[in-house]
């Protein structure tokens, strides 16, 4: 059985003060306090923002030489494709390089949109995004079940790619819940159950969501078994109002005994 490290998605967040952030502390401390409390973290910023090499020697000069990070791929990978890609792809794993040259890199996070469906012309793209970001460690999360296939998990695993699975509302047409692991990574993201607003809502209201204790207890035989595949990470991204902190030390604490 590999390491499980529980995180959250994301750690720079006001409406995180006193629920993580002393009400004082300035944006700017925001990282070096998070590691004190947990081993890793999703960077959502460079989904919006290209990364740069300099910021992530920065993160890395602010946090112990245990933690690590995830870096999600540029809007222009995923969700925003041009014909730019290529190059857009080279310069991401530059900065990813740098996290994982100094061993802090847990995986570059391909989020792909729900409209991304599986036809011939996405699965080559797809194939392609994955060779120009080899060989950096990669997690693709699907937000669409047409890519819910033994024959699509297989192929990441031949290709030694991880695949996300998620908790998230119970509608036509998401993911079903899983606990399949490809190229050696585990990896569980929580979104949150919130039906109303996942088609309508934004990216506050839509993951605006607490898990109760008894629906964190019913996961935990499944991120037993996914860890038993492979090192497990797993990131809360139900960031509004600091669920996700709530919520992953909750789980930290049902995960401790063993």
């Amino acid at each position: 059985m590999g390491e499980t490290l529980i995180a959250t998605s994301g750690y720079s967040y006001e409406d995180w003060r006193d629920v993580l952030y002393p009400a004082e502390l300035p944006a700017d401390g925001f990282l070096q306090y998070y590691a004190l409390f947990f081993p890793f973290v999703e960077l959502n910023f460079s989904y919006y923002a290209m990364p740069k090499p300099a910021t992530m020697a920065s993160m890395i000069a602010r946090t112990p030489s245990t933690f690590r990070f995830s870096l999600k791929a540029h809007k222009s990978l995923t969700h925003e494709i041009g014909s730019g890609w290529r190059e857009d792809a080279r310069t991401l794993a530059r900065a990813a390089g740098v996290l994982a040259e100094a061993g802090r890199l847990v995986a570059v996070l391909v989020q792909l949109p729900y409209r991304f469906h599986h036809t011939p012309d996405n699965r080559k793209y797809l194939a392609a995004v994955l060779a120009e970001l080899s060989p950096l460690p990669v997690v693709v999360e699907f937000r669409n079940d047409e890519w819910g296939g033994e024959r699509v998990y297989d192929e990441l695993d031949r290709r030694g790619v991880g695949v996300a699975m998620v908790d998230r509302p119970d509608l036509p047409g998401l993911p079903a819940a899983a606990e399949r692991v490809t190229g050696g990574i585990a990896y569980l993201r929580f979104h949150g159950r919130n039906a109303d607003a996942w088609w309508n809502g934004d990216a506050s209201s839509r993951y605006d969501y607490l898990y109760s204790r008894e629906e964190l207890e019913a996961i935990v035989p499944r991120l037993r078994r996914m860890a038993k595949e492979g090192a497990l990470y797993v990131a809360f991204n139900n960031h509004a109002h600091g669920n996700a902190v709530k919520n992953a030390q909750e789980l930290r604490e049902l995960l401790g005994p063993r």
